[in-house]
């Protein structure tokens, strides 16, 4: 279990360890700011190095190992 914090996410590198639509490499490219700012951050916007498509994703998502590998690898 990977130990993050949100608002350090920004342009982070990761790996998906089952690839996603031929995918394996992501970067965080957008954390979801959400209204009002006093809420907790939850998602945030995820893409692919190589397509360049984005996906939406719960931050909590990238904590699981069995899912997401931090850089590139």
């Amino acid at each position: 279990m990977n130990n993050l914090s949100p608002k350090k996410l920004l342009l982070s590198k990761w790996t998906a360890v089952e690839p996603i639509a031929k995918q394996k490499h992501f970067l965080v490219s957008k954390v979801i700011l959400p209204e009002p700012p006093s809420e907790k951050i939850e998602f945030v916007e995820i893409e692919a190095v190589y397509s360049k498509k984005t996906s939406l994703i719960p931050w909590r998502d990238l904590t699981n190992s069995e899912l997401w590998l931090q850089g590139w690898k």
